[in-house]
């Protein structure tokens, strides 16, 4: 260990005796009664000492007022560095603060809330936002009309580079029209997976509704379809009387308000039981000597047990 070290976590002594000077410094600082005991001292290094005063605010339970106190090096005369107010290890302190984002829960907002998403949001990923060019097999493509010229075929009433515009129906813009895709942003697969985890753990096969329901959501009548790659695994209930009445369920998920559940085939029933009246079983009155596993006494034994 270092002298550096050592001399640090000594006290200076003139520092550690400027108490009067450390309170005054602290009720300057502080509001009038608010100052309180003092509350020990420690060394931040050579010549360097931080007194501590208890703090009487109401609000700041376990805060101290910390001033720190220091000396030129040969110096006799103590100076006033800072004086600051400081949690102690058993003060109220105000919880960590969290990004809004990370407190945001479901049901959280209201009306007139706005919800800015991020850039780089994860769940979504940029939509279709290119020209609408033909593709490399269309008849009015750069491609082919080269290829035509070289055969002298006629695919179309004219040349192909002289044709007008892409017809509208068939074209990208309208593939990514009828899809959705021409919004700015869409959905990315993350965004797909996590919404169908949560979709399925609020109305999925594993629920305790679907495990008594009679039949799945896949053969009831009331359940819409929906469009997309997610129409595969979820539709949207239309039950007023079902627990998921305007919900996006699972197509494994069931209730007991499944269109045929009046008219399904109600569960097998175990078949009567079979008697035979044409064969008799004899059944003695009283058990064979011989076919128990006490062996058989006489009459003066029983009595001699007190037996009647």
């Amino acid at each position: 260990m270092s002298a550096a070290t050592t001399r640090s976590r000594t006290p200076d002594r003139l520092c550690a005796e400027a108490v009067d000077l450390a309170r005054a410094a602290a009720e300057e600082a502080a509001a009038p009664g608010v100052v309180g005991e003092h509350a020990g001292l420690v060394s931040e290094g050579d010549r360097v000492v931080t007194h501590f005063f208890e703090c009487k605010e109401l609000g700041y339970r376990g805060w101290r007022w910390a001033v720190t106190v220091a000396r030129a090096s040969r110096a006799k005369v103590v100076t006033l560095d800072e004086v600051v107010l400081l949690p102690g290890p058993d003060a109220l302190l105000a919880p960590e603060w969290v990004p809004w984002s990370e407190r945001l829960r479901p049901g959280d907002m209201g009306p007139g809330d706005l919800l800015p998403t991020d850039a780089e949001d994860l769940r979504l990923e940029p939509g279709w936002t290119g020209e609408d060019e033909p593709t490399p097999n269309s008849p009015v493509s750069e491609d082919l009309a080269e290829l035509v010229e070289a055969e002298d075929a006629e695919v179309t009433p004219g040349a192909p580079a002289t044709l007008p515009t892409v017809p509208s129906r068939g074209s990208i813009a309208a593939v990514a029209e009828e899809l959705g895709m021409r919004r700015a942003r869409v959905l990315s697969r993350y965004g797909l997976h996590i919404a169908a985890d949560r979709w399925e753990e609020s109305f999925g096969a594993k629920t305790p509704m679907a495990q008594a329901a009679p039949a799945t959501c896949v053969s009831c009548g009331f359940l819409a379809p929906i469009g997309g790659s997610l129409g595969q695994a979820f539709g949207v209930c239309a039950n007023e009387f079902s627990p998921a009445d305007g919900r996006v369920v699972s197509l494994s998920y069931g209730c007991g308000g499944h269109s045929e559940a009046a008219v399904m085939p109600a569960p097998p029933r175990p078949p009567a039981p079979v008697i035979d009246e044409t064969r008799v079983d004899p059944f003695p009155l009283r058990p064979a000597r011989d076919g128990g596993s006490v062996p058989e006494v006489t009459d003066e034994e029983s009595a001699e047990l007190g037996h009647s």
